[in-house]
């Protein structure tokens, strides 16, 4: 049985929503009611500005880069697999749980100073913080620069040096592939949904010198980094190598693509060149242990 849409929209952005269209932060400025508002031409002067002392991260991918910029702010994470695994965030309270809006009891019971969250999905705890005078800052990633700059934005509200982690991020380094090869990446079955420019999973294969195939269709899906792709545009395109990303439940995608009729007349398919990858790392970033894990296989497959 195909994974219906709507499941796979709730995946697409489950947990640690980093899909829809950016609020790249640099330097936030508070604004009435709590908010922080993000200007990427706002400069702030570090020595002036309040450093947090006790920070809720709402996302998997904030609480990991907190963790590792000053692991000692961290007063609340969100659960999930990837906090689970995270040493350094395994004592910490529980304030959210996958697609539930945390609690905001136990948010104002931990005393934050400062709670970062995702613009996808945290707008409506804005104001119901700020009724407390508790600032949020919200955020999503959707390529590397924004993940350089929220990294950045992070380390200025803790007082700490983000280079060490800026250098971790390069360190992953940019591949120019040996063999120019066309490639689709598939997230979805019914519809057809694939990654352009404007999206995480976008970003990671131009960053491996990967010939995204749908880089620059634009979208009209329920999120504008996607595009929804007929049969017939697939195997007009027929793509040299195919990554179809489990997101994991249910039928697997590589089993539903090869029911449909046009499947078998692809290329990829014939030549034995259909790969798989996890949904975490690729499509949305989850923590920088996932990013490298997704950067190592398609460097592989790259290569």
């Amino acid at each position: 049985m195909a994974q219906p849409y709507l499941l796979l929209s709730l995946a697409l952005v489950a947990f640690d929503p980093t899909l829809s269209p950016t609020l790249s932060l640099v330097q936030p400025a508070l604004s009435p009611g709590g908010f922080r508002a993000a200007s990427p031409l706002a400069q702030s002067n570090p020595s002036t500005q309040r450093r947090a002392r006790r920070v809720i991260a709402l996302t998997s991918l904030t609480a990991d880069i907190i963790a590792k910029l000053n692991p000692q702010v961290l007063v609340g994470v969100p659960g999930g697999s990837l906090t689970e695994q995270n040493p350094a965030l395994r004592s910490l309270p529980r304030v959210s749980q996958g697609r539930v809006q945390p609690n905001l009891e136990q948010i104002i019971a931990l005393r934050p100073d400062l709670v970062w969250g995702a613009k996808s999905f945290h707008e409506s705890l804005v104001e119901r913080l700020g009724r407390s005078r508790i600032p949020v800052t919200l955020t999503d990633v959707r390529n590397w620069s924004e993940l350089e700059a929220l990294t950045r934005d992070i380390a200025t509200q803790l007082g700490t040096d983000p280079q060490p982690l800026l250098r971790r991020y390069q360190s992953i380094g940019i591949s120019q592939p040996k063999r120019q090869e066309r490639v689709l990446v598939l997230v979805s079955s019914q519809p057809i949904l694939s990654p352009n420019k404007n999206s995480w999973a976008g970003a990671m294969l131009e960053r491996f010198g990967m010939n995204n195939v749908t880089a620059n269709v634009q979208g009209t899906s329920f999120n504008r980094g996607y595009v929804t792709l007929s049969p017939e545009r697939v195997l007009q395109e027929n793509p040299d190598v195919i990554i179809l990303v489990e997101v994991g439940g249910g039928e697997s995608l590589k089993n539903q693509l090869a029911g449909r009729s046009f499947w078998r007349n692809l290329a990829a398919v014939r030549k034995g060149r259909v790969v798989t990858m996890e949904y975490l790392g690729l499509v949305n970033p989850g923590n920088i242990d996932a990013i490298e894990k997704a950067s190592a296989r398609l460097r592989a497959i790259a290569q």
